[in-house]
């Protein structure tokens, strides 16, 4: 028994969490199953049956979290195409609203980008998430296009060497998180949404249309950057509600389910 204890990893852990949020458990009801594994751990490093606790390397899940309302496939493609072609900043501003949500990037991973960090030729990005972990996340082929136009064409205006930050400003300085989330507000309004959009708001829409489309949770977990699959999990509310949505449009008594008789 003690050998089996033993041989009890991180990995191990984390493909029960995997487990249980397939089954359709809750954050929180995870989350309880989680506090009980750290709690036998301890027990056994107090005990000196094992000297390491294996459970303090997962994360704690986020419970209670309210998650930004998303846009719409059709609002997102709207945002994307607002920024104008025709000038040196719409061009930048198209390229970034592309990349972030073609990788689900946060704000801070986009400004943070550099020259080297996309590779055109395989139309991959190496972005540095949390706790300074690199990750590489494909792109989409328009996103990379547009990105390597910029770099050709506009950002040598700016920036005559090949280094440092990728999108930079009309002085040839890196882009700031406030910065960014100003002209995501600008291009929401022209495109004509008229709700508060943030930069995040195209992260969650990234996860959202990814799983509603039939992605596997563990991969977006890896393309959100996220060390807890149950961290992505809070996702899977949203796409359920959008199954049965469509389930009660589509279905041929969904909508007359409530008629008695029918």
């Amino acid at each position: 028994r003690i050998g089996a204890v033993e041989t009890i990893d991180m990995g191990l852990m984390t493909a029960l969490l995997t487990r249980l949020v397939g089954e359709g458990l809750g954050a929180r009801s995870v989350a309880r199953h989680l506090s009980a594994m750290r709690g036998f751990f301890r027990f056994l490093v107090r005990e000196r049956v094992i000297e390491d606790d294996p459970s303090q390397l997962l994360d704690r899940p986020r419970l209670g979290r309210r998650l930004p309302r998303g846009l719409s496939f059709d609002e997102v493609e709207r945002l994307l195409d607002t920024p104008p072609v025709e000038t040196e900043r719409g061009r930048r501003d198209r390229a970034m609203l592309h990349v972030m949500y073609a990788a689900g990037l946060r704000v801070s991973e986009l400004v943070k980008l550099r020259v080297n960090d996309v590779d055109p030729v395989t139309g991959v990005v190496s972005v540095l998430g949390k706790g300074h972990k690199r990750r590489l996340v494909p792109l989409t082929p328009i996103a990379t296009a547009l990105t390597e136009a910029y770099l050709h064409h506009d950002r040598p205006a700016r920036v005559p060497t090949n280094e440092g930050a990728l999108f930079v400003t009309s002085r040839g300085k890196g882009l700031t998180r406030q910065g960014f989330w100003k002209l995501v507000g600008l291009h929401a309004r022209t495109a004509g949404i008229t709700r508060a959009v943030s930069p995040h708001q195209l992260r969650h829409s990234f996860a959202t249309h990814l799983l509603e489309r039939g992605a596997d949770l563990r991969s977006v977990q890896a393309m959100l950057g996220h060390a807890n699959v149950v961290t992505t999990e809070v996702y899977t509310h949203v796409t359920r509600e959008h199954l049965r949505r469509a389930h009660a449009d589509a279905h041929p008594r969904g909508k007359r389910a409530a008629q008695p008789g029918s």
